[in-house]
């Protein structure tokens, strides 16, 4: 909107001030007579109010008219609404603030890359985190690539690789080391994502990176602790064992004693169940000596079961061949390791002491093996798609074979139906095979935890 103010005097200059927001009125009235006995041209923004009752932003340029003296004796002026712009300004001006503060308080180092990962800019902690300034980064004098410890480059650049090839937006984050200005070693969490251009132009790289060296610092401590009291609890646990296979074995001894229950069951019964606590033992001794906090290595442990019971079970006059087919670097948690080597111990020893009888040699094997099967078990016990994995242990040996008259799905023997227990604890699944000696093939799957 515009008017025109042909002669001052007469204009209701009180109704004008009036319409002019309270918080402008004065100071727009001095600026005015300001400028008007200067005679010169100018420009006033401020709110006046509409018939409505509300407040616009206007903008006002006054032109100054002399007479032949030079005296001002008229002024022109043209009012325009610039409301729309003043919100603009305001929102565009909260929003600088909003972000200045932001980047104030920020912790870490906000970032965006152009098409060739080369910097367009970098705020926050730049100096803190790498040592190096803003500037030098944007001006290339220092390449982010080139602060990454030799060890995680590879890594870092196989995930620069596959986000140049991902989709826009889909934000990737890593964890890394980085060496500062002065050497040291940082840890540093950084998120950041693919972004196109409007009007399909290049693509854009925008994330943070922190500084994580405190946490991780804190999380290594932490995860030391915690292998240390593993430890400590295992070697209690062997120790707690170990005492309980000697009060077993005394209590045998005292058996032993007793002309009336010499050579009994009694005996043979305590002799046994000592053994089954030395192999339990056992798993608790190598997990105490292993770096693994919470999985043992298997392979390790079966064989010094295996030579335990070799040497318990001593053959006179029978020279027993042992073939250990075990696949290396089988890791088990204590859910499987326990009744899995409870199980070659009692079917190991089941064939050192009844396999050979009147024989002068024979054969033992025991392998195990693994396949990933992609598949993995429900709850209702169907293959469902997965990541688990399949185990076969199988162990054999070329004696006389388990008597006809024995019921293997319900065996009478204490040790045949503690193998059956231990089986259905695995989830898994027992086969015996009766040709040219004994096999005994069970099948459990393990996934991933």
């Amino acid at each position: 909107m515009g008017c025109e103010l042909e002669d001052l005097e007469s204009v209701d200059t009180q109704v004008w001030l009036n319409q002019i927001h309270p918080e402008e009125c004065n100071k727009i009235w001095e600026d005015f007579g300001k400028y008007l006995e200067k005679g010169e041209n100018f420009q006033l923004e401020y709110r006046i109010m509409e018939a409505n009752k509300n407040y616009i932003w206007v903008e006002e340029d006054v032109v100054c008219l002399k007479d032949e003296n030079g005296n001002v004796n008229r002024v022109f002026g043209i009012i325009k609404d610039i409301t729309e712009r003043k919100l603009t300004e305001e929102k565009l001006k909260v929003s600088e603030e909003k972000y200045r503060s932001f980047i104030q308080k920020f912790d870490g180092i906000a970032f965006q890359l152009d098409e060739n990962l080369f910097p367009e800019f970098m705020h926050g902690r730049v100096e803190e985190i790498t040592g190096y300034s803003e500037k030098e980064f944007l001006s290339g004098q220092v390449l982010w690539l080139d602060l990454i410890h030799p060890d995680d480059k590879p890594l870092v650049i196989v995930d620069i690789e596959r986000i140049q090839t991902s989709p826009y937006n889909l934000s990737r984050k890593l964890d890394f080391r980085i060496l500062d200005k002065n050497g040291r070693k940082r840890w540093v969490h950084l998120r950041y994502h693919k972004f196109q251009e409007k009007d399909g132009g290049d693509d854009k790289y925008r994330g943070t990176i922190y500084d994580i060296t405190e946490r991780r610092i804190a999380e290594d401590t932490l995860k030391k602790i915690e292998a240390i009291r593993n430890k400590e609890i295992h070697h209690r646990i062997k120790n707690n064992l170990q005492v309980i296979s000697s009060l077993l074995d005394l209590q045998a001894e005292k058996f032993n004693n007793r002309e009336c229950i010499k050579d009994s069951e009694v005996l043979a019964a305590f002799k046994e169940s000592q053994y089954r606590v030395m192999s339990i033992a056992l798993i608790h001794e190598e997990l105490h000596k292993s770096e693994e906090r919470n999985t043992l290595n298997f392979s390790p442990y079966l064989e010094r079961l295996v030579e335990n019971l070799f040497r318990i079970y001593r053959i006179e006059n029978v020279d027993v061949n042992l073939i250990m087919d075990v696949e290396k670097n089988i890791f088990f948690d204590m859910d499987t390791a326990v009744p899995l080597g409870m199980i070659v111990n009692e079917l190991v020893s089941n064939s050192l002491k009844y396999a050979f009888p009147d024989r002068d040699k024979g054969i033992i094997q025991i392998k195990l093996s693994s396949k990933r099967t992609g598949h993995k078990l429900n709850d209702n016990r169907e293959n469902v798609p997965g990541t688990s994995t399949r185990y076969t242990l199988a162990i054999s040996d070329s004696g006389v074979g388990i008597p006809q008259e024995i019921n293997f799905e319900n065996p009478d023997t204490l040790g045949l139906q503690l193998v059956n227990v231990l089986v259905d604890q695995l989830d898994g699944e027992i086969e015996l095979i009766k040709n040219r000696g004994t096999t005994f093939k069970i099948g459990f799957s393990v996934e991933p935890r």
